[in-house]
C-alpha cells in the first residue's frame, strides 16, 4: 500500500465498501453495458490465466472465470474487504473457483505472475502514482499479454454526475474542479494522459475508444417506483451523498427533492436512464 492510496484504502473498507456492498446488484444493473464492452475487448479464451484488478465484487471475475473454462483461472485484486467478501460469496453460490486477493494491485504481490490477461472495470483510476502502478501490474503478465479496461471520460460527458449537480446548485456549494491527475473516477478522462501513463510504464498496441451507453439508475415495476430506486442509491453513493453529506436535514430534504425531479425527467418503462461516456482501453505487456 502506498502512503497516498491510504485514505482511500480506508474508505473502501469502511462507509464506502458497505454502501457498494449493500448496492452491489443496483451497480452491477448500472454498470453492465460497460462490463460487456470492456469483457468483449479482452476477449478471454478457454485456458488462459487472467488478472481482474479493482474486482470490487467480482461481477468480471465471475464472468472471466466462466469465459477461461477448461483449464483457465482468474485472480481478482482489490483493496476492500466488504466487496471482496461478496466476491467470494458468489464465486461459491456459481459454483466457481475465483481467487479473491485483498491487496492494492498498485503495489502489493500480485502473484506467481505470467497473466495472459490483464482486465479492470473501473478500478484503474485510483492509483497515486498510475504509472509506477501500471508498471508494476505489466510485471505480473507475460511477455505480450493483454490489458483491458473501461476508465469514465470527463464529468461533464456523464449525465450521471452532471444531473444531480444541476439540481443541486442553488442549495450546496459546488464542489471545486478535481485535480486531473488526483487519483479518483476521473483521472484518466484525457485521452493523452491515459496514453502517456501506459507508454511510459512500458505497454505497447495501446487503442482507446470511446463507448458510451445508458446507466439505468433506478429500476422498478413503475416509473415512480425507479425514481424511489435512484434516488435511494444516489442518497447513499456518488455525487449526491457527496454533496450533501453534513447539510442540515432541511437543506437535505430540499436537494434529494431536487434530485428526484431531475431523475424524474429519465423516468421511463425500463426505469431512470442516464447517459454514461467511458473509454475502452487495451494494450500489450
Amino acid at each position: 500500500m502506498t502512503a497516498d492510496n491510504t485514505l482511500m484504502i480506508e474508505d473502501w473498507n469502511g462507509r464506502v465498501g458497505e454502501s457498494w456492498r449493500v448496492h452491489q446488484e443496483r451497480l452491477d444493473d448500472m454498470l453492465a453495458a460497460y462490463g460487456e464492452a470492456v469483457l468483449g475487448a479482452a476477449g478471454a479464451r478457454p485456458g488462459e490465466r487472467v488478472l481482474d484488478v479493482g474486482c470490487g465484487a467480482g461481477a468480471t471475475s465471475l464472468a472471466l472465470a466462466r469465459a477461461v473454462q477448461p483449464g483457465g483461472a482468474v485472480v481478482g485484486v482489490d483493496v476492500s474487504t466488504p466487496l471482496l467478501e461478496r466476491a467470494r460469496e458468489r464465486a461459491a453460490a456459481a459454483g466457481l473457483d475465483v481467487t479473491f486477493r485483498c491487496a492494492d494491485a498498485g503495489a502489493d504481490d500480485l502473484g506467481p505472475g505470467g497473466y495472459d490477461l490483464l482486465v479492470s472495470r473501473f478500478g484503474v483510476m485510483f492509483f497515486a502514482d498510475p504509472v509506477a502502478a501500471f508498471v508494476h501490474v505489466r510485471a505480473a503478465a507475460r511477455p505480450g499479454g493483454r490489458l483491458a479496461f473501461v476508465c469514465w471520460r470527463a464529468a461533464v460527458e456523464n449525465e450521471w454526475v452532471v444531473l444531480p449537480q444541476r439540481a443541486l446548485r442553488d442549495l450546496v456549494p459546488a464542489p471545486p474542479p478535481p485535480d486531473p491527475a488526483a487519483p479518483g473516477p476521473f483521472s484518466f478522462a484525457a485521452r493523452e494522459r491515459v496514453q502517456s501513463i501506459l507508454d511510459g510504464a512500458g505497454f505497447r498496441d495501446v487503442a482507446i475508444t470511446p463507448f458510451d451507453a445508458p446507466l439505468r439508475f433506478g429500476r422498478g415495476d413503475t416509473p415512480e417506483a425507479a425514481l424511489d430506486d435512484a434516488l435511494a442509491q444516489a442518497a447513499d453513493i456518488g455525487p449526491v451523498s457527496r454533496l450533501l453529506a453534513g447539510q442540515p436535514d432541511d437543506v437535505r430534504a430540499r436537494g434529494l427533492a431536487a434530485v428526484r425531479a431531475a431523475f424524474a425527467g429519465r423516468a421511463g418503462p425500463d426505469g431512470v436512464i442516464v447517459r454514461g461516456a467511458a473509454w475502452i482501453v487495451t494494450a500489450r505487456a
